[in-house]
């Protein structure tokens, strides 16, 4: 492996089409503000580097990225690259992450708004990220002990896993297709409207309005905090442990409670069958 170390640099594709190459303490940035700069890499380790320049790893094949800090110019940080591992690593830019393939990303402080769209096979570990639409349109995804914050979050997604993580966000899984959440808070309005498949465990769901229009919909020894108008058109099969605030109109299957503030069975525009129950007192 070639080392490029302590270095400064700021022009156009500085380092483009470099390959089996360690970048370490390297600085990107300065007045010619040039861009792409390890644009077409193979085989490239970047080790505790700085980065204040727009495209910085475009159509990189087999890389690391750890260490290191991206700052807010950097807009697109991560296209169109495959087999990359990110860690401990602070990026701040817009769309950091997109039409990505084979990502893992550990112990990272991420904030970017579009981040993760497109992307194919990304594992994300012991990070904290905050993103106004993360992994739109994404699939095959397995995240472990995350704090995200943000709004339209996993919109289209495919395949997805969460465990133990913290998900402070609105309008989260829409349209998404085999989603299964275990062991998290996921706190926000309008939870999962039109999923398919998704699968709640042992998680506690805080907000309006949730779980409206799903189909195959499945809640096991799940909390609901704070929540009306609960799973209109929707075919569920839910154990609640505690308190539903309302249920609305849900289409078929079971939902199972301590206690149901309110069932509300009017101006439905389609059959609505479900069972819906109080579990006994033992």
């Amino acid at each position: 492996m070639k080392i490029i170390e302590n270095k400064t640099f700021d022009a156009e594709r500085a380092l483009y089409n470099i390959s089996d190459t360690i970048v370490r303490g390297c600085t990107f940035a300065g007045p010619a503000d040039g861009e792409s700069v390890l644009k077409e890499t193979r085989n490239i380790s970047v080790d505790g580097c700085n980065f204040s320049l727009r495209y910085p790893i475009w159509h990189a094949k087999k890389y690391e990225l750890k260490n290191s800090a991206l700052d807010e110019k950097t807009r697109a940080a991560l296209w169109y690259s495959d087999n990359g591992i990110i860690e401990n690593t602070d990026i701040n830019g817009v769309k950091a992450l997109r039409e990505c393939h084979d990502t893992t990303i550990r112990n990272c402080r991420i904030d970017s708004a579009e981040f993760g769209w497109k992307t194919c096979n990304t594992v994300i570990l012991d990070s904290e990220i905050t993103s106004e639409y993360i992994f739109l349109d994404a699939e095959n995804i397995g995240i472990e002990r995350l704090r995200f914050k943000g709004k339209y979050s996993f919109q289209y997604v495919r395949n997805l896993t969460i465990k133990d993580s913290y998900l402070d966000t609105k309008d989260a899984f829409w349209h998404s297709k085999n989603v299964t959440v275990t062991d998290s808070v996921v706190k926000g309005e309008y939870l999962a409207w039109f999923s398919e498949g998704l699968t709640l465990i042992r998680c506690r769901i805080i907000g309006t309005q949730p779980l409206c229009y799903c189909r195959d919909l499945s809640l096991i020894d799940c909390e609901m905090t704070d929540c009306d108008l609960s799973f209109e058109y929707s075919d569920v099969e839910a154990d609640i442990k505690g308190h539903i605030d309302s249920v609305k109109n849900p289409a078929s299957g079971r939902i199972t409670a301590d206690s149901i503030g309110a069932v509300i069975c009017e101006d439905s525009i389609m059959e609505s069958n479900a069972v819906i129950a109080e579990r006994s007192p033992k």
